[in-house]
């Protein structure tokens, strides 16, 4: 790798490989995208934003829901086409840049994704998302909650560059969160919550869930916890300054 290796393409390359190369990764997501999914009635048409493993669409497309993707890895959207049959509805590209009219989707899912982008660029996206958004549709996703982002810190062996394992670029706070969210949407809601996988967990794992839902209902936050937010589109509000 050469000394730009963790550069915006160096974060595109370890979001590739999770995606391709590890997909059993997403699977620990199932309960978080079936929770979205849920918040969606068929037949809306619902964008997804960061596509992954494609679980959301398989899931999403089981439900009646009109998919659609968008990721900039041209193997995922490659894969996508060739395993779901979407066709033009999974296109490659970025979040500020959506290759979509204007006006044309009931939702637009970003889930676990807003972490992954710069302030500007998370920005710009959510103006693109409202231009793509029906009125009256819906911006429905999630982002991890309070992440320390040093704690995730890693070194590369070859460059000697730090980065985040994941390739996250910030971290959010709920009050943080609804107060940007609300300068492009208007009825925004925000709650934090962790999403278990209670299928695949043993009792103690189990248990251990019960208890981190108990300690975020009286007010203690811990780690593994998300923030879901939610948005109306209204071409009305005005871009901010």
């Amino acid at each position: 790798m050469s000394d730009g290796c963790h550069s915006h393409s160096g974060q595109e390359l370890i979001w590739d490989y999770y995606q391709n190369e590890a997909p059993e990764s997403f699977e620990g997501s199932r309960t978080r995208l079936q929770f979205l999914i849920k918040r969606i009635h068929p037949p809306a048409a619902v964008l997804n934003i960061g596509c992954g493993s494609g679980l959301f669409e398989r899931l999403a497309l089981r439900q009646g829901l009109e998919v659609y993707s968008l990721d900039p890895s041209e193997k995922s959207i490659q894969g996508l086409k060739s395993a779901l049959q979407l066709g033009d509805r999974a296109k490659v590209g970025y979040i500020q840049k959506i290759p979509f009219p204007d006006c044309f989707f009931d939702a637009v899912v970003v889930s676990e994704v807003l972490e992954h982008l710069t302030t500007e660029l998370m920005r710009q996206g959510l103006v693109d998302i409202r231009r793509v958004l029906k009125p009256g549709g819906r911006i429905i996703g999630t982002v991890p909650s309070r992440e320390n982002l040093k704690e995730q810190t890693v070194v590369c062996p070859c460059c000697g560059k730090r980065f985040h394992r994941w390739g996250h670029e910030q971290s959010f706070e709920a009050t943080t969160l609804r107060d940007i969210l609300s300068e492009y949407f208007g009825m925004v809601t925000v709650v934090e919550r962790p999403f278990f996988a209670w299928a695949t967990l043993n009792w103690k794992g189990k248990l251990l869930g019960a208890i981190k839902f108990f300690l975020l209902k009286i007010g203690s936050h811990g780690s593994n916890e998300s923030i879901f937010f939610e948005g109306i589109e209204s071409h009305a509000r005005r871009d901010p300054e």
